[in-house]
C-alpha cells in the first residue's frame, strides 16, 4: 500500500468515524465569525492588501474523539485582482476538517504522563479554490499523523502530521493551466490551543512549521514556511444580551512566513511574507 493510499485511508476512516461521533456528541460549538485587516500579502504581490474574511467553524467532542471544521470565505481589494485587467478583487474558499481520535478512549489505556493528558491520531484535508489573477489554487492536501494532548486549562493539542499535497493553478495573464501537480509528502508540526486567561478573556489560535515540499509546478524550489495566528478574545455577550461565550470580540495576529513555500527573500518577495493584524468578532450558538 504506498503513502497516498494510506493517506486516503486514514481520511476516509476518520470521517467515517466522526460521522458516527456527531450523532452522539458529548459538546458542540459552532460559530460564525468576521475578521478583518488592511496588511495582509499574497506571493509576487508587492501591495498590502485589504481582506474582509468571514468563517464558519463547527467543533465537537464525542466518547472516542473530536472533530473541527472550518470554512473562511476571503474577500480581497483591489490590490489583489480577481483576474488580468479586473478593478474587483480575488476571492477564495478554503475549508479545514480535522478529526482527532483519542488512542487512550479507544484502547482503555491510560496514556496520562507528565504534562500529557492524552495521546490522539489526527485525520483530515483542506481544500480551497480561489480566483486572482495570477495563480487561481484549487489546493487539496490530506493530513494524518500523532497528537499529543496537554493537560492545561482549556486544551493545547501538537500533532506531527504528514501532508500528501496537490495544486493545479491558472494564470489568467498568460492564459496558462497548469495539469494537477503533486508535492512531495512532507511534515507539518502543528499546534492549536484554546486557553481561558480569566476575567472573560482568552488566548486561542493556531501555529504550523512546514517543512519545504520538494520541487512546485514550476521546478522551483520551496521552503520551509511558518504559519502562526493568534487571538485573544473578551467574551462581550454581555454588552448584546446574550448567554455567556455567544458574542466574543478580540485582537488577530497573523504571521506568515514564506506563503504556501514561496520564497520571502527571493523572486516572490514581500508578498511571501505576512504580518497582519485583525479585527475579529465571532457568535457562537
Amino acid at each position: 500500500m504506498t503513502l497516498t493510499t494510506l493517506a486516503r485511508c486514514a481520511a476516509l476512516a476518520a470521517l467515517a468515524t466522526a460521522g458516527l461521533g456527531a450523532q452522539a456528541a458529548d459538546w458542540s460549538d459552532t460559530s460564525i465569525g468576521y475578521r478583518y485587516g488592511t496588511d495582509f500579502a499574497e506571493p509576487f504581490n508587492a501591495n498590502d492588501i485589504h481582506k474582509n474574511i468571514f468563517n464558519l467553524t463547527h467543533a465537537s467532542g464525542y466518547k472516542y474523539g473530536s472533530n473541527f471544521f472550518n470554512v473562511d470565505l476571503l474577500l480581497s481589494d483591489n490590490k489583489d485582482p480577481s483576474s488580468a485587467g479586473a478593478t474587483s478583487g480575488a476571492h477564495e474558499v478554503y475549508v479545514v476538517y480535522r478529526h482527532t481520535l483519542d488512542i487512550g478512549k479507544v484502547s482503555g489505556k491510560d496514556f496520562k504522563f507528565g504534562p500529557m493528558r492524552g495521546l490522539g491520531f489526527t485525520a483530515g484535508f483542506d481544500f480551497n479554490t480561489k480566483t486572482d489573477a495570477g495563480y487561481n489554487s484549487k489546493k487539496r492536501m490530506l493530513v494524518a499523523g500523532p497528537t499529543v494532548m496537554f493537560d492545561v486549562p482549556g486544551f493545547l493539542n501538537v500533532s506531527l502530521l504528514a501532508l500528501w499535497e496537490s495544486n493545479a493553478p491558472y494564470n489568467t495573464f498568460t492564459q496558462t493551466a497548469t495539469p494537477r501537480y503533486s508535492y512531495d509528502t512532507h511534515p507539518m508540526l502543528t499546534a492549536a490551543w484554546g486557553i481561558p486567561l480569566g476575567a472573560g478573556f482568552s488566548f486561542e489560535g493556531f501555529a504550523n512549521w512546514i517543512a519545504s515540499k520538494g520541487s512546485n509546478e514550476f521546478g522551483g524550489g520551496t521552503k520551509p514556511e511558518t504559519n502562526i495566528d493568534a487571538q485573544v478574545m473578551y467574551d462581550a455577550s454581555g454588552l448584546v444580551g446574550a448567554g455567556k461565550n455567544t458574542f466574543k470580540v478580540g485582537l488577530e495576529y497573523q504571521y506568515w512566513r514564506n506563503k504556501f513555500g514561496n520564497n520571502a527573500d527571493g523572486a516572490a518577495g514581500k508578498g511571501a511574507f505576512a504580518k497582519t493584524p485583525m479585527l475579529r468578532v465571532e457568535y457562537h450558538f
